[in-house]
C-alpha cells in the first residue's frame, strides 16, 4: 500500500530527498506515485507537519 500526501503538506522538500525511489513530485501539495512507491515509510519519518499517511 503506498503513502499519500495530504492537504497539510507545507512543500518544505523534506520528503523528497528521503525517498530512496523518487516517487514524489513537486508542486502546491507534493504527490507519491503509487505505481513507484515501496511503501517503506521514510518520507512520513521525516513530515514535519504529518501529512504523509498510508493510503487507505
Amino acid at each position: 500500500m503506498a503513502y499519500v500526501i495530504n492537504d497539510d503538506c507545507t512543500a518544505c522538500g523534506t520528503c523528497i530527498d528521503e525517498c530512496p525511489v523518487e516517487a514524489i513530485s513537486e508542486g502546491d501539495i507534493y504527490k507519491i506515485d503509487p505505481d513507484i512507491c515501496t511503501d517503506c515509510g521514510a518520507c512520513a519519518d521525516v513530515c514535519p507537519v504529518e501529512a504523509i499517511h498510508p493510503a487507505e
